[in-house]
């Protein structure tokens, strides 16, 4: 095997929980409310059934193919020619979609907090410390995971109970004054990030307890669609009807929070969250593609690609989008649908001829 090192289904989890919930919760709350309005706290439901989907069917593909990711048993199933092709398009696909999130990242830092250096500084520093996390091994990124996941999630807690004070229920209200087409419309975007956690697909092989998978797995989801949902509901009670028209609500709420004129300004802390969570998904994302393109390629180990993607993930979040505007736009209407196409579509197609396939040998 590529990579030696072992997770539990729990380390799994914890692991795609910021695959799906980072650069989502301060972007999603905006690009929802644009279809949504009030009821965009409706569209994290929907979507997270995406999720749900998205899990079982890599389980199934899972039980069929042990201990292969999505890139040894694609071939297996199409043929080499189709499954390489096939995959290719998935790496590209992994590859982009992190130079999207490390400029997502970049966008944020400087126009927050560092509107004085330069992005490619910003850009290059997380790479650079993704590349080192990546080289330690799955174990390591695992154990890192444990250990941040479980402070992002508390201060996110932390936020949300601060804001309680300026929260206003008539905000949500009317619920579905325009019918439910509008929270349809809202959840595409969710959808998108929901099907993020195809990511287990290189995660499964590395797991000591299969078994518990599927139920970890759904377990993840569901924290997943909670968060978002309580972060929508959070900006939605303080801002109402106006949040669609702000770049990052939570971090525009988070400065009407005033504790005794003491706890306020709490700006510092949605950073931290971004930092955080932008960190571990951006290496789970890099740490798919070296993996991918090491089996796609036959090496014997993925350590010696890392670097070299990294530089071309820098290269990819330089190039991307012009600005934030462009960028934005390009998240909330075109990725949602390569999202859904590569990473939900592909293994349902992978699913059923393999399906096919073992149907056929056996008559």
């Amino acid at each position: 095997m590529i990579e030696k090192g072992k997770i539990s289904s729990l380390q799994m989890a914890i692991m795609i929980f910021p695959a799906v919930v980072a650069t989502g919760d301060l972007l999603l709350p905006a690009v929802m409310s644009k279809h949504a309005g009030r009821d965009a706290w409706i569209p994290p439901i929907i979507a997270s059934f995406i999720g749900y989907l998205t899990i079982y069917i890599l389980f199934q593909l899972h039980k069929r193919y042990p201990k292969k990711t999505i890139i040894e048993y694609a071939e297996m199933i199409v043929g080499r020619l189709a499954g390489k092709t096939l995959t290719f398009l998935i790496l590209c696909y992994f590859l982009i979609s992190n130079g999207v999130i490390i400029r997502q990242y970049g966008e944020f830092v400087v126009l927050t907090f560092l509107q004085r250096t330069p992005m490619i500084v910003v850009l290059g520093s997380m790479a650079l410390v993704c590349g080192f996390a990546i080289r330690g091994g799955v174990e390591v990124l695992a154990r890192l995971c444990e250990m941040l996941v479980p402070i992002v999630i508390f201060l996110w807690v932390f936020v949300v109970v601060l804001l309680i004070p300026e929260m206003e229920t008539k905000n949500l209200l009317p619920i579905l004054e325009k019918g439910w087409m509008p929270s349809i419309k809202g959840a595409i975007s969710p959808m998108g990030w929901f099907s993020h956690v195809m990511l287990i697909a290189f995660l499964l092989p590395f797991i000591t307890d299969v078994e518990k998978g599927m139920k970890w797995g759904m377990i993840s989801v569901f924290c997943i669609f909670f968060t978002l949902f309580s972060i929508n509901v959070a900006t939605l009670l303080v801002f109402g009807g106006i949040t669609s028209g702000l770049t990052f609500p939570v971090m525009n709420a988070s400065r009407y929070i005033s504790v005794a004129d003491f706890l306020q300004h709490l700006e510092a802390i949605i950073m931290a969250i971004w930092i955080v969570s932008a960190f571990m998904k951006i290496s789970l994302y890099l740490f798919a593609t070296s993996v991918g393109i090491s089996q796609w390629l036959h090496l014997s180990d993925y350590r010696p690609s890392v670097f070299p993607l990294a530089f071309i993930l820098l290269l990819l979040g330089s190039w991307v989008s012009p600005n934030l505007a462009e960028l934005s736009h390009y998240v909330g209407t075109i990725t949602p649908f390569y999202n859904l196409t590569i990473e939900l579509v592909i293994p349902i197609c992978l699913l059923l001829i393999a399906f096919i396939r073992q149907r056929f040998v056996k008559v």
